[in-house]
């Protein structure tokens, strides 16, 4: 199943570019200033936008970012034409980005990123002025959803649909205030606890009825989502619990030409997962066990101690394998493989997470092996760059018309969001493939297929 085509008999599929859709968009120019809106002020937040800041000044180079580094093949090997992405599409300057956010706490920028431990105190201090400068708004909370963490920085107490309000509000005073001509809103706030779709998510009216009704299976992230789409700003989420794919919001964004992305920032073991399994499984080398744990000790750790946010983590990390592996085609290689996944929180360790991988594997005549890994990585450093070319991306694409589901970012999630009835592609090359390949489609440029027998004619 891993590569085949969408079927473009799916409503969803029509922004898609391997669908039955031949005409590229009309891509509008990236004028004006970009307003980054941001629920969550953490750790990934003050280290997303503390790396721009030291990016424009010079500081700092945008290491891990496809959109300011990466290139794209045009044409032929032969042709030698390999622009960077963003001198390739119209994507906004760094130096056009205004930030601005919402959180529990209310220590500003500067005051989080220290907080935070991530980057260093040298660094940060000469950041320190535009860092101030950025203050969070008081934030919708549910301590339902999320258990282990309070904070000061609150709406006041309302309905959940006078919450929606107070966000649009918000949203439309930043843009005023920002001069921003466009927006793009990402959640880099806390994991929320495990829920499943249910009667209130599944029509719009049904779920704005909910938010009058204060239905307590409306997360606070759905309200925040709920607001930007609103308000016609697209929505990404970074978070592995259940937000915009609910079938209320997809419909919303589909009426309201918004494009909207998720979930859950794929950084430290999952990315792993998602360049090895492929490897593997191209080889037809048999899986009998893959054990993952994980140590960190910051904010991200202490909410993912709460079993319910624990369990929406967990979901998402194990999607991954099983649909890579694909053990329904291949049973005798995948069929019986144990997967399990542990996340431990460690104070000592901040945002320095540890990720170890023990997978026991099986090759010629069934003789068993071992991979081990020992990931050091760190997390928001990770994670900051994925933060930039999501919202860059998701500007580019509403430039282009595009609206809902955007399948072709799946390459920056665990958990990638696709149409109702379709199974999401998780191997991490064919990710890549397709965002280029959408990218050359917006540009009316010939999709790469690797094919390579034109050069041996």
């Amino acid at each position: 199943m891993n590569g085949h085509q969408n079927s473009p008999g799916s409503k969803e599929l029509s922004t898609s570019p391997d669908s039955a859709l031949k005409t590229p968009p009309q891509l509008k120019p990236a004028d004006g200033k970009l307003g980054i809106l941001i629920p969550g002020m953490g750790a990934v937040t003050t280290t997303f936008i503390a790396g721009v800041e030291a990016i424009k000044r010079g500081i700092s180079k945008p290491i891990g970012s496809v959109t300011q580094l990466a290139t794209i093949r045009l044409g032929k090997r032969t042709d030698n034409n390999t622009p960077k992405i963003h001198d390739f599409v119209p994507l906004a300057s760094l130096n056009d980005l205004e930030f601005g956010g919402w959180d529990i706490f209310e220590e500003n920028c500067y005051d989080a990123a220290v907080q935070a431990g991530v980057l260093e105190r040298p660094l940060l201090d000469q950041l320190r002025q535009p860092l101030e400068k950025i203050k969070p708004m008081p934030a919708v909370f549910d301590s339902e959803y999320v258990k282990r963490i309070h904070g000061p920085n609150l709406k006041p107490k309302a309905s959940k649909m006078d919450h929606a309000e107070m966000l649009m509000e918000d949203i439309r005073q930043f843009r005023e205030r920002s001069g921003a001509s466009r927006l793009a809103m990402i959640w880099c706030g806390s994991t929320e606890v495990f829920h499943r779709p249910a009667a209130v998510h599944q029509t719009l009216k049904d779920f704005e009825c909910g938010l009058q009704k204060n239905d307590p299976e409306i997360s606070p992230s759905q309200i925040y989502a709920y607001a930007a789409i609103k308000s016609g700003v697209p929505y990404a989420n970074g978070a592995p619990h259940l937000t915009v794919d609910a079938p209320a919001l997809m419909e919303m964004a589909r009426d309201r030409n918004v494009p909207i992305a998720g979930k859950d920032f794929k950084t430290g073991q999952t990315f792993m997962k998602t360049l090895i399994a492929p490897g593997l499984k191209s080889r037809m080398l048999g899986v009998s066990g893959w054990f993952s744990t994980n140590i960190l000790g910051n904010r991200d750790g202490e909410v993912l101690d709460d079993p319910g946010s624990f369990k929406s983590k967990e979901e998402s990390k194990l999607s991954a394998l099983e649909m890579i592996l694909q053990p329904e085609l291949y049973p005798e290689l995948y069929e019986h493989i144990y997967h399990k996944v542990r996340i431990n929180y460690y104070p000592p360790r901040g945002d320095a997470k540890e990720g170890w991988d023990n997978i026991d594997i099986f090759g010629w005549l069934g003789y068993p092996m071992q991979i081990k890994i020992d990931f050091l990585c760190r997390d928001s450093i990770l994670a900051a760059p994925l933060v930039l070319d999501l919202v860059l991306f998701m500007d580019l694409a509403q430039r282009a018309g595009m609206r809902g589901i955007q399948e072709w970012l799946s390459f920056y999630f665990k958990a990638p969001m696709t149409a109702q009835g379709l199974y999401p592609e998780h191997d991490i090359f064919i990710q890549l493939m397709k965002l280029k390949n959408t990218l050359r489609w917006m540009k009316g440029e010939q999709l790469i297929t690797h094919l390579g027998l034109e050069y041996y004619d």
